[in-house]
């Protein structure tokens, strides 16, 4: 009986002193509450509401979000979010895993290119807007200097065209961070795979498709949720590049926000889109996480 008795003491220790670092985790959740749950809940309150930004606020019912719901603009904001979402990711994440598997090399030289790669994440959203707009500009910019027919084009006059310029670009700033978190997946693949892969006699191609794509699984999922996530929350880099244009084709769920708040002082509608897009995203995130299973929350050596 005391050898038991022994032997347990240790593990209770353990036990309260494991329970003891749930208190580290206290700092991160007061921030969250302060600066995410709380302003969350002001928006959703002020969505029933009547303010113009400066003067004071009146209760509306539900007022702002029948404006909203019923305004035809709605539909085609939400359509024009979902196709940026869609497209960015169609772009990004075949050049992401890529451009992650060719930097998890340890030459040294990929080491120089990584950081090199890394460098448009470093600049802000409108100043690259500002610089492309500049760039593509059909009478002073970069096709009218070196007279190169094909980039003198109305680049954001023509909606077709100023939407896949506003494409390239966010796909350009953000191509590097989603390389990073690829690049880290694919050095946690044991080396041993693709040894015994190499002795089967699998060439690189059937590599990458028979191990290194099944392995970054949870990592695409990732890099899904941030890309999908964050697309809708694109804004400054619309609003300088196109304003949304040309006429509303570039007009997106969170620049028709900034419009109605700032620019016609609705905060109450502007407040009820933040809702939505809130609900969009959070819907969107689950979904995602769904596709990875009930293992999504293991890494991605223990589902192989």
């Amino acid at each position: 009986m005391s050898a038991v008795a022994t032997a347990t003491r240790p593990s209770a220790k353990a036990g309260r002193g494991g329970g003891s670092l749930s208190w580290l985790a206290l700092p991160a959740l007061l921030f969250f509450v302060a600066f995410g749950v709380i302003p969350l809940i002001g928006v959703l309150v002020l969505s029933f509401t009547q303010w113009d930004g400066l003067g004071e606020i009146h209760p509306a019912g539900f007022d702002s979000w029948r404006a909203v719901l019923s305004d035809p603009g709605l539909p085609h904001a939400l359509w024009i979010t979902f196709l940026v979402m869609a497209a960015s990711w169609a772009v990004q994440t075949p050049a992401s895993i890529l451009m992650g598997v060719f930097l998890a090399g340890h030459q040294r030289y990929r080491a120089v290119l990584s950081v090199l790669y890394f460098i448009p994440l470093l600049l802000s959203s409108a100043a690259l807007a500002i610089t492309f707009k500049a760039l593509l500009d059909p009478n002073f910019g970069l096709g009218a200097g070196l007279q190169i027919p094909l980039l003198v084009q109305d680049w954001l006059g023509d909606p077709v065209l100023a939407f896949s310029v506003v494409i390239f670009v966010v796909s350009w700033q953000f191509i590097p961070f989603h390389s990073l978190i690829y690049q880290g997946g694919v050095r946690q693949i044991p080396r041993s795979m693709y040894e015994a892969a190499e002795l089967d006699g699998a060439g690189r191609v059937r590599r990458f498709f028979s191990i290194t794509l099944p392995q970054l699984k949870y990592t695409i999922i990732t890099s899904s949720t941030l890309m999908v996530v964050g697309s809708l929350t694109f804004f400054d880099l619309i609003f300088v590049l196109t304003a949304g244009g040309p006429g509303d084709a570039t007009r997106v769920l969170a620049l028709d926000m900034y419009k109605r708040g700032f620019q016609a002082n609705l905060m109450g509608p502007a407040s009820a889109i933040a809702v939505i897009l809130v609900l969009v995203g959070l819907v969107l995130a689950l979904l995602l996480r769904r596709l990875g299973g009930r293992d999504s929350t293991h890494s991605q050596l223990e589902g192989a």
